[in-house]
């Protein structure tokens, strides 16, 4: 089955109020906390035991089987625990937390990795802890290990479509000579031809940038495609139908239409990586939302907690009545200000009681609102009535797993019912089902 595709989306409060202010550097906290699980797949084995000493790219997590990222220290310092890691979205792994000695030494052993071909490319991709950095968390090694052959597009999203986020286009501003060298190796090594950097209109500076940086590139032909400024025009499979016309079937995934998907900042990051050695240790951090006394981006070591990031912006100007990772349309609600920062956290918002509150759910009226704004056309409303029945046959038939939650159904329900995250709930129920079924097999 295809998808049904469109323009279809929402006109989001932009909100972007931190991308004319100049980026910073935080300082090294007292303390990190760096959980092993930061990816999608299986948690990394920590390679540290309390008492050993660290410094800025040495390993503290080896990745545990294919779909897994190695995790690497972004402070010098000394280990002082291995404990348990309660995450946001309820699972746990175990996490070092490092006392830093404040003088960020670099390991004497971090260095450019030899690439000359496919295998060694490959191979340091998975050293470099690299994963997908606008929110996915996927391991980047495992995406581009695929048949060259079948990559006829590599596409780099910076579409970055979501309200007060602007790290990514940060990105594009700041670190084009990254990306740049990052496409030549991956043009040069996998044979990559056609690059296409999609970018939403509204994101002028961004869009002259990457348009001078693909003047640079020689390995491969880069085009810069200007999108219009529609959420969830970021999302993966949407950016594809947009950029090349070719739409991604249910069940299929993106290079089954010949097209691999980077977000700009780990493009940036394979980058870094490639030309210096250091492993992904450090993030670019959109702070904003009602109650950040300081909004701005911030550049931090991975595992800073978020009280240590907010004071960095000033303190609070009021107690935030939600702190999410991540934006305000798919971004996951924070438990506690002790959590760090994470590989793929691209923003950190405080929000007030007045930006948090949600409206009082009535009943459906039946409008169709919700589906006409999917981009994938699937239909919450009818969605919702088939978990309330816990009918998973009906709702493997309206095919809720290809929901990508982004949350436009939620949106612009004139009801104000709790679309998206009924769906999330009936996803579970299904993967819950197949569960017992594989178990009775």
């Amino acid at each position: 089955m295809i998808m049904a595709f469109s323009l279809r989306g929402i006109h989001t409060p932009h909100r972007k109020n931190t991308v004319k202010k100049p980026t910073v550097r935080m300082d090294a906290p007292a303390s990190v906390t760096v959980p092993m699980s930061m990816h999608i797949g299986v948690p990394a084995t920590p390679t540290v035991k309390v008492g050993d000493l660290v410094a800025v790219g040495t390993k503290i997590g080896e990745a545990n089987g294919k779909i897994s990222s190695n995790v690497y220290s972004g402070v010098s310092g000394k280990v002082t625990k291995l404990t348990e890691y309660l995450t946001a979205d309820g699972t746990s792994s175990v996490a070092v937390v490092i006392e830093s000695d404040g003088q960020m030494t670099a390991d004497p052993a971090v260095c450019p990795p030899a690439v000359t071909n496919r295998e060694e490319l490959i191979l340091a991709l998975r050293e470099s802890g690299i994963v997908g950095l606008g929110g996915a968390g996927f391991p980047t090694h495992v995406k581009l290990d695929v048949d060259p052959a079948r990559i006829e597009y590599l596409l780099i999203n910076g579409a970055e479509c979501e309200p007060y986020v602007t790290s990514d286009t940060v990105t594009m501003l700041t670190r084009a000579d990254d990306m740049a060298y990052a496409l030549g190796v991956l043009g040069r090594i996998l044979g990559i031809k056609n690059v296409i950097i999609g970018i939403e209109n509204n994101k002028k500076d961004a869009i002259a940038s990457m348009k001078k940086m693909a003047e640079t590139v020689t390995d491969c032909t880069v085009a810069v495609k200007v999108l219009p400024s529609v959420y969830p025009q970021g999302g993966e499979k949407v950016l594809i139908y947009h950029t090349t016309g070719r739409k991604v079937a249910v069940g299929k995934l993106p290079i089954d239409v010949g097209c691999v998907v980077l977000n700009c900042t780990t493009l940036a990051a394979i980058g870094t990586y490639l030309r210096t050695g250091m492993p992904l240790v450090e993030k670019c951090v959109t702070v904003d939302g009602g109650a950040v006394k300081n909004p701005q981006n911030v550049i931090v070591p991975i595992g800073t907690g978020i009280e240590d990031l907010l004071t960095f912006c000033g303190g609070l100007r009021e107690q935030p009545a939600k702190i999410l990772y991540g934006g305000p349309m798919m971004g996951i609600t924070v438990p506690s200000t002790a959590h760090p920062i994470l590989k793929n956290t691209n923003a950190v918002l405080a929000l007030t009681k007045k930006e948090a509150k949600l409206p009082k759910a009535t009943a459906c009226i039946r409008c169709g609102s919700c589906t006409n704004t999917c981009p994938f056309g699937i239909a919450p409303a009818s969605i919702a009535i088939a978990y309330e029945k816990k009918d998973t046959a009906a709702l493997q038939a309206l095919h809720v797993m290809s929901c990508m939650e982004c949350g436009c159904c939620s949106f612009v329900c004139p009801a104000n019912r709790p679309l998206v995250q009924t769906n999330r709930l009936a996803k579970q129920l299904l993967k819950e089902e197949a569960r017992k079924e594989a178990e009775k097999a």
